[in-house]
């Protein structure tokens, strides 16, 4: 049982730092804010959890307490990392609205009517 358990907390330390490395590779190489601003939210937040639920794992595998302090920084990480990527993406378009996207246009009337 231990060595299953084993294998699953790296298993999850090796997505999770793959995760984080596609995201920071991500803040490094793409061109606009927007785009690099997504590559380490989204990523990186998985890539952090996984390393999180292994360090969960891991604990439990050494039957000491429940790992209190990672599912709070879990829990911390999922709520903070989304509203603050909103927050920046927000103050971006408001100092700059010209990359505002157009909106779509309207549909047209069913059957043809005005």
């Amino acid at each position: 049982m231990s060595a299953v358990v084993e294998y699953l907390v790296v298993a999850l330390i090796a997505v999770g730092t793959f995760f984080v490395l596609v995201g920071s590779l991500g803040l490094a190489k793409l061109s606009d804010f927007y785009k690099r601003l997504h590559g380490p939210t989204k990523s990186s937040t998985l890539g952090v959890g996984c390393i999180l639920i292994a360090s969960i794992g891991w604990h439990a595998l050494l039957d000491q307490a429940l790992g209190l302090r990672e599912l709070l920084i879990t829990v911390f990480l999922f709520i903070t990392a989304p509203v603050s990527a909103h927050l920046m993406a927000k103050a971006a378009l408001a100092l700059h609205p010209d990359d505002r996207p157009k909106p779509p246009p309207a549909p047209p009337p069913p059957d043809g009517s005005p």
